[in-house]
């Protein structure tokens, strides 16, 4: 019995393996009973979306012979231009051009260029956000210089990235109309206005800063994370700042873009066919979490890039490697501390692989590099609270803007074990704020196919370090989203060879996969599980419908007088959302603990004292209340004289009455 499988493994075992991952998926949807979870009126829309955008691009390749995928492009490429704005598209554009002439500048190739000027963009200038230097008047003649500097060397990449496109949409022409077909779909996040919780109360901060004030100014008094590491956000000041106006949806976009583009590197160097490669890109277009990174401001999209154009930049044959490799380094750690956290399994790849190169000299200049792009937010918050990476461990460095605990979720302790890939997929809101399904299938799905790649001696390190990119950062807390950079390098690691083993069978099972992620996209978070989508295109992109119903307090913020420059109080710990304020806007959250505190107890005050005692201590002109305001706040309100300015949605504005005021 054992002779004979052992004579029928060369030919049926791989087979079977691979697919024992669509197996496992089919089981937990079933066991699980998973459809019920299954948003189908949200699906309904994104397949109505794709016909259109066919439809639309049907004139393209009738009359001009153009092949779908590059009609496609153009299409989703023109709607993302109406709805994310045509002059955050040419700032973000601009940006791009700059990073991609930095980028070939450090011998990185086409493919991963992108993400490692980004990056040193992002580093370089981190280093000097609290200087009153970042308007338009330095940035677009800084970034066009480099343009003009670079161009010959930037034409020829552009030549290059043509032909390679034609070359892989002639070699693939149905894969690269679907992997481009989903990429527009994941694009459509991108049209959403800025509304999740944390960039309202943090990550807008540092963009709304650079736009009023040329500069940043943290206050960790106020917001714990003032000196969380910024590179994620100083790209979008910076793309702010070029356009005059938020650019959430157009940085994303090109984040989006420079990670396929990545993804591509990297299954490349895997010997990946065109299909293959093809079918990577779909199935990080149709990577659930991806449409809610989009929609906001996270560092994991761009981690994303960074951690795939690393893994494209460290595997054989990729000549010059080092400098590269420490921008993207750098940049991760830059990113969050967690994403460099991450990378170490591939830098252990790397040492492995790599060590008859090894070059101390040029090894050290590394070190030095990507400390230069990373350093700047860890320098700057020990220098200003003893504490580099507040609020986190703050009982070891006792920094006085944060009580001297260590800073914990405790949302996210299930546990790790061996079952997490299953659990998460099937129990989803364990580990994320998601519905169940809403990070894909891909973990059990190639599973075989990722199983099967450890048995290839040529791929089985890289197989390795890809699967420990995703279990590391789920060791110390299993919070999912942290895992999502690593689950898409797992794409790369799993794919390819597997045509030549499934043969006709391999676009059945990748495409289905495809499909089948797409089905649950929405459940990947709030902004598409709601109607924000459908009420964008009823409205033909005005940003102000959506708000009203989904963060009105950015229509209250709006409604401000232009030349007022007074503190404006939420009042509601659960939507702080303030950091647009640009340094105005004070929160009675855990972010800033004194006025968390001081809520606390005025909660307890029914006589409303404690409350204006709170209004007075802030210096609050401008009081935000939501329906979960009590009594004593209400009262507080009552007694303190304040007027109500205006109302949208759940929220209220309400002014205070100025010292010497009569109340009304």
């Amino acid at each position: 019995m054992i002779q004979r499988w052992q004579r029928a493994w060369p030919t049926a075992g791989p087979a079977l393996l691979i697919a024992s991952g669509p197996a496992l998926a089919i089981a937990a949807i079933g066991t699980h009973r998973l459809w019920n979870a299954l948003p189908w009126e949200r699906f309904g829309l994104s397949l109505a979306l794709a016909l259109l955008g066919a439809a639309l691009a049907w004139p393209l390749c009738r009359l001009l012979r153009w092949p779908p995928a590059s009609a496609l492009l153009l299409v989703w490429g023109a709607a993302l231009a109406y709805f994310a704005g045509p002059l955050a598209l040419l700032a973000v554009a601009t940006l791009a051009a700059a990073a991609l002439a930095i980028g070939l500048g450090v011998n990185a190739t086409p493919g991963i260029a992108l993400p490692v000027g980004l990056l040193a963009i992002a580093g370089i200038a981190g280093w000097c956000l609290t200087l009153p230097i970042h308007a338009a008047w330095l940035w677009w003649p800084l970034l066009l210089a480099i343009v003009a500097w670079r161009h010959a060397r930037l034409l020829q990449a552009w030549r290059e990235m043509r032909a390679a496109w034609g070359a892989g949409v002639a070699a693939a022409p149905k894969w690269a109309a679907f992997a481009v077909m989903l990429l527009g779909l994941a694009s459509t996040a991108c049209w959403l206005p800025t509304m999740q919780a944390d960039d309202l109360s943090y990550h807008l901060g540092l963009p709304s800063q650079l736009l009023l004030h040329a500069r940043y100014a943290p206050q960790p008094e106020h917001q714990i994370w003032s000196f969380a590491p910024w590179a994620g956000d100083v790209l979008q000041g910076v793309a702010a700042v070029l356009a005059r106006q938020e650019a959430r949806g157009a940085v994303n976009a090109l984040w989006i873009a420079a990670a396929g583009a990545a993804l591509w590197s990297a299954a490349a160097r895997l010997q990946a066919s065109a299909r293959e490669r093809w079918a990577c890109i779909a199935l990080f277009a149709s990577f659930p979490p991806l449409v809610w990174l989009a929609a906001g401001m996270q560092t994991e999209l761009p981690a994303m890039a960074a951690l795939i154009a690393l893994a494209a930049v460290l595997l054989p044959g990729n000549g010059a490697r080092l400098y590269p490799a420490a921008v993207l380094v750098g940049g991760l750690a830059a990113l969050k501390l967690m994403h460099l956290w991450t990378a170490l399994p591939l830098l252990a790849y790397a040492a492995w692989v790599h060590r008859r190169e090894a070059d101390w000299r040029r090894l050290s200049v590394a070190v030095v590099i990507a400390i230069a792009i990373g350093g700047s937010s860890y320098w700057f918050a020990w220098s200003r609270t003893g504490n580099p990476i507040l609020p986190l461990l703050n009982s070891h460095f006792a920094s006085p803007y944060f009580p001297l605990r260590d800073f914990a979720d405790p949302r996210w302790h299930a546990g790790a074990s061996f079952a997490l890939p299953w659990r998460m997929t099937v129990d989803t809101d364990r580990y994320l704020e998601a519905w169940d399904g809403g990070i894909g299938f891909g973990l059990l799905a190639l599973a075989g196919a990722w199983a099967l790649a450890l048995l290839r001696r040529r791929h089985r390190a890289f197989a390795l370090a890809a699967a420990m990119t995703v279990v590391l950062p789920l060791l110390p807390l299993q919070y999912a989203r942290y895992a999502f950079p690593g689950m898409v390098l797992l794409f790369a690691a799993a794919v390819p060879r597997s045509e030549a083993v499934l043969g006709r069978g391999f676009g059945w099972m990748l495409a289905g996969l495809c499909v089948l992620n797409l089905a649950f996209q929405a459940n990947a978070g709030w902004t598409h599980h709601s109607a924000a989508l459908k009420r964008v295109l009823r409205s033909g992109g005005d940003a102000a419908t959506v708000l009203a119903n989904y963060a009105p307090e950015r229509m209250l913020i709006a409604s401000l007088p232009a030349d007022d420059r007074s503190i404006l109080l939420a009042t509601d710990p659960e939507r702080g959302y303030v950091a647009e304020l640009a340094g105005r806007g004070r929160t009675v959250s855990l972010q800033d603990p004194t006025l968390d505190a001081a809520r606390l107890a005025a909660e307890a005050d029914r006589s409303g004292r404690r409350w204006r005692e709170l209004f007075a201590s802030s210096r609050a002109r401008w009081i935000l209340l939501t329906p979960a305001a009590g009594p004593a706040l209400r009262k507080a309100i009552s007694d303190s004289g304040a007027a109500r300015a205006e109302r949208v949605g759940d929220a209220e504005l309400w002014r205070m009455p100025a010292v010497g005021e009569d109340p009304p």
